[in-house]
Parts: C-alpha cells; sequence; structure tokens
C-alpha cells in the first residue's frame, strides 16, 4: 500500500496513492460502508502511522485497500483525484528526529575524493537536519539561501519510517521497527562559509559541512510513504535521479555499505528510536560537487525509487 497527505480545501487528508489518482481513505470507507456493510475504522486524523504497520488501524485499511484495488474498483472511481491536481504534503510532517547518513555507498566516497571502508572496519556517520525547517513537500521549490548561494547540490536517498519504539534492537529484528519508506533528496550547501574572515579552528571544516544541510527547505520529502509490508527486501530498490531530465544518479538500495536493518541496529544502540522518526540511508555517486554542476533557480529535480514514487522539486532563490 502507498499513502499520501493531501490539502482538501486548506486541511490535510489521507489518501490511497498512485500516480496517476489518489483514493481519499474517508471518503472510501463511507463508500466500502454504503456497498458493503459493517463500519470500516479508517483514521479520521491525517496521520499515516496510524495506517502503516504498527498502527491502530493497519489491519482496517489494509482491508479497505484490498477492496478498493479489487471488487470496490469502480465503486470509488467518482472519489478519484487526479494526483497532478492537487497539493501533495511531506507523509510524516513532524516527526520527533530526523537523521540522515553520510558516505554510505562507496562509489560516492570515491567520487568526492576518499576510500570506502568495508563495514567491519568502520560505523555509519550519523547526522541530523530540524524537520519543522527542513521538510519540503512534494512539488515544492527548495530556496536557494542567499547567505551563501553558489554550491547547492542534490542526494537522493531512502528515507525509513521508524514505527514503534525501540532502543537496543538487534539487526535481525530490526526491519520490524520499520512502518514504511519514502524519499528523501538531502540538499547539501557544499560551500558554505560562516565569517569568511574568521581564524581557521581545526573543526571548521566539519562544521560547516554539517551547517550546510540545515538550510531551510533542505529536505524534500515524499511523494508518499510505502507500507513496510510491501517490500520485504529494502536492499532491491534501483534509484534514479535526473536534474532537468538529464540523469544524475542511477544506482541501487543494493549498494549500501550499511544495509538498513544495520543502521536502525546502530542508531538504536545508543538513542531511542520512537514511532515517526525518519532515517535517510544515504546516497550514492552521481551528486553535482563531483563535476561541478550545482543548482540555480529554474532548474527541477526528479527523485525515483522504485516501488516508491517520483518525488519532484523545482528550484528558487530565497525571497
Amino acid at each position: 500500500m502507498r499513502f499520501c497527505r493531501f490539502l482538501d480545501a486548506g486541511t490535510p487528508r489521507t489518501a490511497f496513492y498512485s500516480e496517476d489518482r489518489l483514493i481519499p481513505l474517508a471518503a472510501a470507507s463511507a463508500i466500502y460502508t454504503q456497498r458493503v456493510g459493517g463500519r470500516m475504522d479508517v483514521p479520521e486524523s491525517d496521520d499515516l502511522l496510524l495506517s502503516l504497520p504498527g498502527g491502530a488501524a493497519h489491519d482496517a485499511v489494509s482491508r479497505l485497500s484490498a477492496w478498493v484495488s479489487g471488487s470496490g474498483a469502480v465503486d470509488v472511481a467518482s472519489i478519484a483525484l487526479p494526483t497532478a491536481g492537487v497539493q501533495l504534503l511531506v507523509p510524516i510532517p513532524r516527526p520527533n528526529k530526523l537523521f540522515l547518513l553520510a558516505g554510505n555507498y562507496a562509489d560516492h566516497i570515491k567520487e568526492g575524493g576518499g576510500i570506502a571502508a568495508e563495514r567491519a572496519e568502520t560505523f555509519p556517520y550519523v547526522f541530523m537536519k530540524p524537520p519543522t525547517t527542513t521538510l519540503t513537500n512534494p512539488g515544492q521549490p527548495i530556496r536557494i539561501p542567499q547567505v551563501s548561494p553558489g554550491a547547492i547540490d542534490w542526494e537522493l536517498e531512502l528515507a525509513v519510517v521508524i514505527g514503534k519504539r525501540i532502543k537496543g534492537i538487534s539487526e535481525a529484528d530490526a526491519l520490524s521497527a520499520v512502518a514504511g519508506y519514502t524519499v528523501i533528496n538531502d540538499i547539501s550547501n557544499r560551500k558554505f562559509k560562516p565569517n569568511p574572515t574568521r581564524k581557521e579552528r581545526a573543526k571548521d571544516n566539519f562544521f560547516d559541512w554539517l551547517h550546510g544541510k540545515w538550510h531551510d527547505s533542505f529536505c524534500p520529502c515524499g511523494p508518499c510513504v510505502v507500507s513496510a509490508d510491501a517490500i520485504p527486501d529494502p536492499q532491491t530498490l534501483p534509484m534514479c535521479l535526473s536534474l532537468n531530465d538529464q540523469v544524475r544518479q542511477n544506482a541501487s538500495t543494493a549498494l549500501m555499505i550499511f544495509p538498513v536493518a544495520a543502521i536502525i541496529e546502530f542508531i538504536s544502540s545508543f538513542v531511542t528510536l520512537e514511532p515517526g522518526d525518519i532515517i535517510s540511508t544515504g546516497t550514492p555517486a552521481g551528486v553535482g560537487s563531483t563535476t561541478g554542476t550545482f543548482l540555480k533557480p529554474g532548474d527541477v529535480l526528479t527523485a525515483h525509487i522504485d516501488s516508491i514514487g517520483t518525488l519532484v522539486t523545482p528550484v528558487q532563490s530565497e525571497e
């Protein structure tokens, strides 16, 4: 199942998602009751965690999904909304924590001039972004910051939505804690350098890199979230990013140094993960800094991961 959040006359609502149409959950549930009888308890709120594995409404929504895609397909046609005609919203709008990985694909490390160590010799590099100001709705623009506009880059990533509270979970059990998967574009400012006349310190370059991840709008996410039970193995997903219809990244999640389960094990070994937390798992080769190609107003990024969907993000200047 794929779910999305969307705006309906200014009110966030939930729907079954496909590239061509949305089927609002509440409206589908009402039609189910009329045609089949019996009450289908679907969430009245726009909290998609309730519909995903581990959520209170997951079983009911799964039954509704099967009906919508089967015998109820004709019945729900009248409530379908063209996907292109609605404003999609970030699937998980206010996660308590938004983690991202750096250097989790060997080819991306090498293109940046580094040397990729084997998994047994190292550990995942994890950082965070402020979710309430970086997460950006599907189709809405990222904004090139006036303070440092010259080296804004893209990073296509598979993102994991945590479905239950965990601490110290093993790699073998880690996928049982996943509610769903979505697409993230980890936008990065490669040359952010606060106070250019500063006196250099030993750790300045690290914090320049870190702060360059935090600009407003620098984490487009969506267009939907896929139920974890629809993707039994998250390490088999082709992924592709295009800039203005030219392919820049073309890889697979199979190329991760640390797979999803290992990442969850590592983070949960010292951080309690909570429902709705998001972990973005790193990017493959093909970022713009390799060729000196950076984003400019008017560009359009198209980030796709198979079995999930396509996240389209225009680029504009910060006002």
